[in-house]
């Protein structure tokens, strides 16, 4: 017993040395490093609400059928990139074809049918021309008693009938003209309804669905083919009433997707005023060009929400690593400490600081690598403003 009590003892007597020595105070080591700082202070700061969209591109052609024909062929698949004018999908059109050919032979013949009323009005002209100089001179001989009355009636006559056919020839040519004008419009037309047997891509960008094979028979309106613009992309989210009031078109909004495949600014085309089904507006968000998107890919919005007064730093201060915010704040003795803070989304480069920091204490604008918790600081000139 009296060992035990021994052993007790001196175990005791060691953890309680060795917490002792544990709770001593240790300073900070390591070089100062200039920083910059700016107090926290009290501002009108705009309440951050989040909404989650889909993004889509901003052109989708569905390319339909405008005729009833036969599939022939279907050119493309999903995925496949196309170029503007690229064949997609050819339809069976023999009998299109047939009537462009007939309405181009229409137009050869009116066309020589005209050739053929200038030449019968030039033949019109000429004999009109003959009666003119007849009756002229049969009339003056008549004046002189040297032609007698029905002479001078023959010429006559025949300077009637010359002017009638004259008119009858320029008549003719008036109406071929016209059906020159109308083969013209028809052959365009026919040029036109044949160009349907041939769907072509309106646009560069790649092909997203293909609804249609060769051999099915395609009717008027019914969707063969999907092509995306994959340049351009937008997301698309819904707000409440309440909220699509605070958001307008040209407005700068931070979007952001999952897996870190997008973190930038996007900017409000279009606030769509129509209530949906739902109760609830469509916004539509421009997303930076360049960026690995791809439709149906699923993004959040951070609008700008009203103006509240709150405690907020900018947001330089702020050092993120995953869901963690924290500050270096700057005391008295000059020393930087860490904490850990409850910060919103940045706002026209403000964060807002829910906890951790109280109003007026000094905070590092972007903290160089070699700040540490407890690191001494050597505050730069700028250390006496309060932020901007």
């Amino acid at each position: 017993m009296k060992s035990t009590f021994l052993v007790s003892a001196v175990l005791i007597s060691t953890a309680v040395a060795g917490c002792s020595h544990g709770e001593a105070p240790k300073k900070a080591a390591g070089p100062t490093v200039p920083v910059t700082v700016a107090a926290a202070a009290e501002q009108d700061l705009a309440t951050p609400f989040e909404a989650g969209g889909v993004i889509r591109a901003q052109r989708v052609a569905v390319i339909v059928s405008r005729i009833m024909a036969d599939v022939r062929a279907v050119a493309v698949k999903p995925g496949d990139r196309v170029r503007a004018g690229q064949a997609l999908v050819l339809l069976d059109g023999r009998e299109l074809q047939a009537h462009r050919t007939r309405a181009s032979a229409s137009q050869t013949a009116i066309t020589q049918a005209t050739a053929l009323a200038e030449a019968d009005r030039q033949a019109a002209e000429a004999g009109l021309a003959l009666a003119r100089l007849t009756h002229q001179r049969i009339a003056d001989l008549k004046a002189k008693n040297s032609a007698t009355q029905g002479e001078l009636d023959e010429a006559v006559a025949n300077l009637r009938s010359a002017e009638a056919r004259m008119r009858v020839a320029e008549a003719r040519v008036a109406e071929a003209r016209a059906s020159i004008e109308s083969a013209a419009a028809g052959s365009s037309a026919a040029d036109v309804a044949a160009s349907y047997a041939t769907l072509t891509a309106p646009f560069d960008g790649v092909v997203t669905e293909k609804s249609v094979d060769p051999g099915n028979m395609a009717s008027p309106g019914q969707p063969l083919v999907t092509v995306e613009d994959d340049r351009e992309f937008r997301l698309e989210v819904r707000l409440d009433e309440s909220r699509a009031a605070l958001v307008h078109v040209g407005d700068e909004v931070r979007v952001r997707l999952d897996g870190g495949a997008l973190d930038a600014a996007g900017r409000v085309a279009e606030v769509q005023r129509v209530l949906d089904a739902g109760h609830d507006f469509l916004v539509k968000i421009d997303v930076p060009a360049g960026t690995s998107l791809r439709s149906g890919m699923y993004g959040r919005a951070v609008f700008r929400g009203a103006a509240r007064r709150a405690l907020a730093v900018p947001e330089s201060a702020v050092v993120r690593r995953g869901q963690l915010a924290s500050v270096f704040v700057v005391g008295a003795d000059n020393h930087a400490r860490l904490r850990l803070v409850n910060a919103s989304e940045a706002i026209d480069g403000r964060v807002e600081l829910r906890a951790g920091v109280q109003a007026g204490e000094r905070v590092v604008l972007a903290p160089p690598p070699a700040l540490v918790d407890g690191s001494p600081v050597n505050v730069g000139p700028a250390g006496a403003e309060s932020g901007r």
